[in-house]
């Protein structure tokens, strides 16, 4: 079905992921208002449903978890664009093997079945198991999609990266200390950046897939300022619930005409010129009037020899409206890290105020279904 839509033979697609619970599918059925829905007893036709714009071969809800979902339209065009540069730059041949174990109704998951499309092939899916993983590497030799926890347990276990052709990792930002295991462990590894708007990944390694436009709002040069993206891979429009304004976020450039998407990401051009995401904007820490990256702050710890994982956000505090608060995994659970020395070490290459105030220690971080750490959750003290 996919393929027929990328082909412009069938209808658009809106897929609802495995698992989802009965009142919010209902929900998508009816902001998305869809013209049928397609259940393994068959296809049922729906009242209400509204046409999608030209072209259109993909609607990916997103950003509902609090309120009414949002659709991103995506187009037949933008989906290929962003598979063929996708395979072009890893280097793919007509014919590989891909391997899906991410949700095929998530963006990460069409993009794997879009590139085995467009190399003349079907993604082959599996539920994501470190075994069943591992079996078919060895067997397949796929290239394979994967969020930082895969990789991770994978590691762990002790696995042969080089089975695989091409690991591309994204969903969530990745520790440079796994990524260097993951090169000692035989793997090739590309890291990606890319949201449901731009067809998923589209800047590989802090390099933007060729046609793909990257700019950084800032007021000064290789200061940090939000991310700007545009090219053939971008959404066609929003397909908002009734009622709903039009998402702000899409914008044109009057310079050049050209669209851009006005994300809500925090980045930096880096002294070799590739972009460094730093996180989102509405996750700066205000603390006593100085604003923090906490993607600053998390570098900084994931270079900490105890360290093994962490995430920074800010905690409701009633002297410094919010604190700096470190959440972290330690290599060694008998000998954590202590929040003097995690200071010590931020302060080194940042403001004190940068410094974490506050330390947990957790032996796993909580995980989104599409491999981010729960911010939510993290912004909660462990009970």
């Amino acid at each position: 079905m996919l393929g027929e839509a990328l082909e412009g033979t069938g209808p658009a697609l809106l897929p609802v992921p495995d698992g989802t619970p009965d009142a919010r599918a209902a929900e998508l059925l009816t902001s998305m208002r869809p013209s049928s829905l397609r259940t393994p007893e068959g296809v049922v036709p729906l009242d209400g449903g509204v046409p999608v714009g030209a072209d259109a071969a993909l609607v990916i809800t997103t950003s509902g978890s609090t309120g009414a979902p949002k659709g991103v339209e995506l187009s037949a065009s933008a989906l290929s664009a962003s598979a063929r540069t996708s395979v072009a730059r890893i280097g793919a041949a007509h014919g590989d093997t891909w391997l899906c174990v991410l949700p095929a109704g998530h963006i990460s998951g069409v993009q794997v079945m879009t590139r085995a499309h467009v190399t003349g092939t079907r993604a082959v899916h599996a539920p994501f198991d470190v075994d069943g993983v591992l079996e078919s590497a060895e067997r397949l030799r796929p290239h394979v999609s994967l969020v930082p926890t895969q990789l991770r347990r994978l590691l762990t276990a002790g696995a042969d990266l080089s089975l695989f052709g091409t690991i591309l990792l994204g969903g969530a930002a990745a520790e440079p200390d796994l990524l260097e295991r993951a090169h000692s462990a035989g793997g090739r590894v590309i890291t990606t950046y890319g949201m449901s708007e731009t067809c998923g990944g589209c800047v590989y390694d802090g390099v933007p897939l060729d046609g793909v436009l990257v700019r950084i709002d800032s007021e000064e040069e290789g200061s940090p300022g939000r991310i700007l993206l545009g090219g053939p891979t971008l959404l066609t429009d929003y397909r908002m619930p009734p009622g709903t304004a039009t998402d702000p976020h899409v914008l044109t450039d009057d310079g050049s005409g050209r669209r851009l998407l006005r994300t809500n990401d925090l980045g930096r051009t880096g002294p070799d010129g590739r972009l460094q995401v730093l996180g989102r904007v509405d996750e700066v820490v205000n603390t006593g009037g100085h604003k923090v990256v906490p993607g600053q702050v998390k570098a900084l710890l994931s270079e900490h020899p105890k360290v093994a994982e962490s995430v920074v956000v800010g905690r409701p505090d009633p002297e410094w409206g919010e604190r700096v608060c470190a959440v972290v995994v330690a290599v060694d659970p008998a000998d954590p890290p202590v929040l003097d020395e995690l200071r010590s070490h931020v302060r080194e290459r940042l403001p004190a105020y940068a410094a974490p105030r506050e330390l947990e220690v957790r032996t796993k971080l909580p995980m989104l279904a599409s491999g981010k750490p729960d911010l939510v959750a993290l912004r909660r003290p462990a009970s």
